[in-house]
């Protein structure tokens, strides 16, 4: 299944990956996943969101479980992030099957579509969707870099995009959503430990700065006379990390844009998107007030104009302390986990947080050695992938095998 899975959206130049949704890489992907379905016989179902699933047993009996991910990327992202999971998800059923399991609850396997935001600028668009937390309204304004709509994309790809929305009927069905990931950091390297369980995502969002100026000529406007939105947005940009530093959380200008984008023209407008995450409420909005207020006092210095616009935002997400203690005592019985698995807290965001204020939702986390992801260089060794398949097919025998 890796390999097959390898190739697909594969940059030549960067070696990362571009899968986006709607695009040609993406139906690649979801040809592989509904492959992967068919051949283990499994009912195969895509959902009014563009969610694909896979379900083993009756989706209508109830208090299914579910696991699975995502398979859309970054631009230039890992091989891990997502696709881990979904392919970990596929190797669990094998592996239980092995073991002859017998099923008393529906399974379910699901690649969230959109989970990354790479193309619209909004996270896991198809779990919140699915749970009610986007509206369709929202979802139809939603627009690429090239200026594609959300319902444009789902059209060329051959999707209805007038069918979305809340989908609380599918919600209603599952019983626990168990969803694995390679770990975006270090604990588990850290604490020599193959597989983790999540406690928490941090609350995080996404905040647009539009700094505007005048364009004007490089080589003949005085440095008195300019006004020159690049000089804010750069001391934004490390007025970000200060205040990141300061309350222990973490800030990141990871993406701008700029009008006219000349090498011999003052900018008109530089717009950044800020990126911040916090291990609670009030530190997140300590944070995020201190680089907005250092913003505007560049601005005014500068002479410069700043709206900025909170584009999405996802609260502190704790897992449900019942399906996460069932899931420490299930690894914990195994011979396979000697010793209790670590519970760690996570800055990244995931459809299992998403998820989590509908339905009963945890994680599983495969080591990372070098903490990179989002990242060509994202890693996770053969061996920890196998345990990682190991302690899902654990898990879900215990949750759906009784």
């Amino acid at each position: 299944m890796w390999a097959e899975l390898l190739p697909i959206g594969r940059d030549a130049g960067s070696r990362g990956y571009r899968r986006y949704a709607w695009t040609p890489a993406d139906a690649d992907c979801r040809a592989w996943f509904k492959a992967q379905a068919d051949t283990r016989g499994l009912t195969y179902e895509l959902d009014r969101n563009g969610n694909q699933w896979a379900w083993l047993g009756d989706p209508a009996a109830g208090d299914a479980v579910v696991t699975g991910s995502h398979l859309d990327s970054v631009p230039d992202g890992g091989a891990f992030d997502g696709p881990l999971g979904v392919v970990s998800s596929f190797a669990a059923l094998d592996e239980l099957r092995a073991r002859d399991a017998k099923f008393s609850k529906p399974l379910a396997i699901v690649n969230f579509g959109d989970e990354e935001g790479a193309r619209f600028g909004l996270a896991c668009v198809g779990s919140r969707l699915t749970a009610g937390q986007l509206t369709v309204e929202a979802a139809h304004k939603l627009t690429d870099g090239d200026g594609v709509t959300l319902p444009r994309a789902m059209e060329a790809a051959g999707y209805d995009p007038y069918g979305i929305g809340p989908d609380p009927e599918r919600l209603s069905r599952i019983g626990a959503f168990v969803e694995l990931h390679v770990e975006q950091g270090r604990a588990l390297d850290l604490s020599g430990d193959p597989v983790g369980i999540a406690s928490a995502i941090w609350p995080h969002g996404r905040w647009r700065f539009d700094f505007r100026g005048e364009a004007n000529h490089a080589g003949t406007t005085r440095l008195v006379d300019r006004r020159d939105p690049m000089l804010s947005y750069a001391e934004t940009v490390l007025a970000a990390r200060r205040e990141a530093e300061l309350a222990g959380a973490v800030a990141t200008f990871g993406k701008i844009s700029v009008e006219p984008n000349g090498v011999n023209a003052i900018p008109s407008l530089v717009r950044g998107w800020l990126d911040s995450r916090a291990a609670d409420q009030s530190t997140l909005d300590t944070v995020v007030t201190g680089i907005e207020k250092a913003a505007r006092e560049y601005a005014e210095r500068h002479g410069i104009d700043l709206d900025v616009v909170r584009e999405s935002f996802t609260p502190v997400v704790e897992f449900e302390d019942a399906l996460r203690d069932e899931l420490t005592k299930i690894l914990g019985a195994r011979a396979a986990h000697p010793r209790p698995l670590p519970v760690l807290g996570t800055g990244a965001g995931h459809d299992a947080g998403i998820l989590s204020g509908s339905i009963p939702t945890a994680m599983l986390f495969v080591r990372n050695p070098t903490g990179v992801s989002h990242s060509p260089a994202e890693f996770a060794a053969e061996d920890d992938c196998l345990a990682g398949v190991t302690a899902l097919a654990d898990v879900l025998e215990g949750l759906a095998c009784r």
